[in-house]
């Protein structure tokens, strides 16, 4: 079944225009998805796609240009390239040193900026521009710093790499990941704008498919140690088992995607490692 062409420059509502990052491969989709927000004269933009795309600067440059507006300050969802590293560009073909914000990394130090600074921000900390109020809520789990972003006027959330519009997304932390889930499920958004991918007009059963995909996944992986309980079991070789037809260029990922789960399931007592690298499920007189 063919995916339509996600256009690189739409009007999604009153408030949010969308500029894809022109960017397309296997983890970001068609591109990664930027955001103007705002009615005025000056707009927010959400995420900046990676660096080194010329294209992208140029139809962010259309985008301002069609609709007589300019940028007023950058909001990145979190720190990975495809959504940072558009940066800088933006900057120096602006000749401009934007307000740059985002939540604090605590695990490393976010990587510096060469043409501004970043000005790091606090949980539900609140952004203003003319026709538009963001909500920023600490959102983890596919990284520690990712963030969300809740448009007050519409109840529309940019979701990051949290959601993806027609695609499951990488793990880092799966505990805090389904907390995140959760927290959006509570925020009843009536639409989510992702980082990558379609918009999502039925958020409730999206985000509820996530969490029944993950559980999923979770049993999959216990009925997989469990049929080879002899034998310990590295995340590699589950994938081969339960991960039929993905791509092998996905295959990394989707072993990082168990290993998250193995680490959740020895938290919760299900699954042992003596060296971290193979597994086996618990006996059942420790279960």
């Amino acid at each position: 079944m063919a995916v339509a062409t996600i256009p690189k420059l739409e009007q999604l509502s009153h408030r949010v225009i969308r500029i894809l990052g022109c960017n397309p491969g296997p983890h970001t989709l068609q591109g990664t998805n930027t955001y103007l927000i705002g009615t005025g004269k000056r707009r927010i933009l959400v995420d900046t796609g990676d660096s080194g795309i010329m294209e992208y600067i140029k139809e962010l440059k259309a985008a301002l240009e069609k609709f007589a507006v300019s940028l007023q300050e950058i909001i990145v969802t979190h720190w990975h390239p495809d959504h940072v590293g558009g940066v800088d560009d933006i900057c120096s073909s602006f000749n401009e040193g934007y307000k740059v914000s985002k939540l604090k990394r605590l695990s490393e130090a976010d990587v510096p900026l060469k043409n501004t600074d970043y000005t790091f921000i606090k949980d539900q900390h609140v952004f203003h521009t003319e026709g538009a109020t963001l909500r920023l809520y600490h959102n983890p789990g596919h990284s520690e710093d990712h963030t969300i972003l809740q448009l007050v006027e519409e109840n529309a959330i940019f979701s990051g790499d949290t959601i993806l519009g027609g695609s499951t997304t990488t793990v880092e932390d799966l505990t805090s990941y389904m907390q995140s889930l959760k927290q959006i499920l509570d925020l009843n958004p009536s639409v989510i704008y992702p980082g990558h991918g379609f918009v999502i007009d039925n958020p409730k059963e999206t985000v509820g498919g996530y969490i029944e995909h993950r559980n999923k996944r979770e049993s999959q992986i216990i009925q997989c140690l469990t049929d080879h309980r002899d034998t310990p079991m590295e995340p590699m070789d589950i994938v081969k088992i339960i991960y039929v037809g993905v791509p092998e260029a996905l295959q990394i990922s989707a072993a990082n995607n168990v290993i998250q789960h193995l680490l959740k399931l020895q938290k919760d007592q299900k699954v042992e490692s003596k060296d971290g690298v193979k597994w086996t499920i618990k006996p059942l007189s420790s279960l």
